[in-house]
């Protein structure tokens, strides 16, 4: 069967193999998929949970191959995957609870006679597709609460860590779900396009999850939109964190550093745009840069600093440059710099105008842009000028004012004293604009990934004007 190849980013060796599935082959898999629904959609809630549970133990059982395989693949830290595992099993853990709460509910009726009842049902089968940044995380997100619902499932594994996202699948498979209900497609880079519009093409798949860019994301919501399929969109983010007059600093500090550079900026969460009033602008910025200059970057093999490599040379180019074309436009450069390998340093620069690149573009990687506000309604203005509305963050020590602040700024999320990254399995998880649409996590899940049918029984006899 042919196959294709990820190279590891760090040393340039082979990372993992894996097969290239034809369109034919993925075609096949939708139709085993729709035929084994009917089954997994007929267990039984308190089954669904066991076998659940069963996936959340054997995903955790397998943490050295999957730390293995995301240093492998795409130069994460071991504390990186980590991370990705246990809020996997957690994801996995919330959906098996939630299977006695997929609840429908009685409606009054004004006919004499007539039970009315909303239920909720699964619809068949789903495609998730899910990236290579947090890869357990999403590609556990993009199947669990779908199987919960009853379900049947097809992740769409990452070009760039199909060997991470394929140990999710052996973990499901391991767990004693009915054949063909969980399913893997692994394919060549250059056969996405294709592998992809055939798998929302397939009769069986009746919704797609997507996380992933928003340019990928568009083109994905178009041909859904050609089958009237719905589509749960998490896209790109810009996420600001606003610094206000009277925040604790040295909160703001550990949060803004966080949430910049944890897995070097690769989350769709990262802080993009940390927005200071100009009050403390300098007392921020000083006391930002000298926690970020204790920030190393090294081999993740050796895992002696915080941060490891970015995913590929693509990136480096791209992060530099929008350092590059800042500088060049009046920025100050004030931590790190232009990296000549994908073991890139921790950068924050400051001075950033609505005229640079690095304003508007998200970077995906380890810099961050210091805009400068006049006062808190300019600091929202600012953060509110971006195409993306994923995760943002306010501190202050006004409680009240925070949230007012909060409820002002467009995002499908926002922390009041906490950083912009933040992500718990029962938490509705989603964003607005260009960031998609669309919620995963707990009940909102739920409503995500089944039909609302409308059902009566007549308990009378019926009377028709006819």
């Amino acid at each position: 069967m042919p196959s294709f190849t990820r190279m590891n980013p760090v040393t340039g060796d082979v990372a993992s193999n894996a097969e290239a599935m034809t369109v034919d082959a993925v075609r096949a898999i939708a139709a085993n998929a729709g035929r084994a629904f009917p089954q997994w959609a007929s267990v039984g809630p308190n089954a669904r949970r066991a076998i659940l549970n069963k996936a959340a133990d054997a995903l955790l059982a397998r943490e050295d191959a999957f730390v293995d395989a995301m240093m492998g693949e795409i130069g994460a830290t071991r504390g990186w995957a980590l991370f990705n595992l246990t809020l996997a099993a957690s994801i996995v853990r919330e959906a098996a609870a939630l299977t006695t709460q997929i609840a429908g509910e009685v409606i009054p009726s004004d006919k004499p006679g007539c039970l009315s009842m909303a239920l909720k049902e699964p619809v068949g089968v789903i495609l998730g597709i899910a990236p290579w940044n947090a890869p357990i995380i999403l590609g556990v997100r993009a199947i669990a609460v779908p199987l919960a619902c009853g379900n049947a499932v097809i992740l769409k594994a990452s070009e760039i860590c199909p060997r991470t996202h394929a140990l999710i699948i052996e973990a499901f498979a391991e767990a004693g779900f009915p054949e063909g209900a969980v399913n893997v497609v692994t394919n060549a880079p250059e056969d996405a396009g294709d592998v992809v519009g055939a798998l929302i093409n397939a009769p069986e798949v009746k919704r797609i999850n997507f996380t992933g860019s928003t340019h990928v994301g568009r083109i994905i919501a178009k041909r859904a939109a050609e089958h009237l399929k719905p589509c749960l969109l998490e896209l790109g983010g810009k996420a600001p964190l606003l610094v206000l007059e009277d925040a604790d600093l040295d909160e703001a500090v550990k949060a803004a550093a966080f949430g910049a550079f944890m897995n070097q900026g690769q989350i769709c969460m990262s802080t993009e745009r940390i927005i200071v009033v100009d009050a403390v602008a300098d007392a921020f910025a000083e006391k930002f840069a000298t926690k970020v200059r204790s920030m190393h970057t090294g081999d993740p093999r050796e895992g002696k600093t915080p941060l490891g490599a970015v995913v590929d040379r693509k990136t480096v180019d791209h992060v530099n440059g929008l350092i590059g074309d800042a500088v060049e436009k009046g920025a100050r450069l004030i931590v790190g710099g232009a990296a000549d390998s994908v073991l890139m340093p921790a950068t924050v620069v400051d001075g950033v105008t609505s005229a640079m690149n690095l304003y508007r573009d998200e970077s995906f990687g380890p810099v961050v842009a210091m805009i400068r506000a006049r006062d808190v309604d300019h600091a929202v203005e600012l953060a509110n000028d971006s195409e993306y509305g994923l995760s943002a963050a306010v501190f202050t020590r006004d409680t009240a004012m925070g949230l007012s602040v909060a409820r002002r700024i467009r995002s499908g999320i926002c922390h009041v004293n906490g950083p912009t990254v933040h992500d718990e399995a029962q938490m509705p998880f989603g964003g607005v604009g260009a960031s998609g649409y669309g919620r995963f996590g707990g009940r909102q899940g739920v409503d995500s990934f089944t039909e609302t049918r409308w059902i009566t029984v007549e308990t009378q006899p019926g009377h028709f004007p006819i």
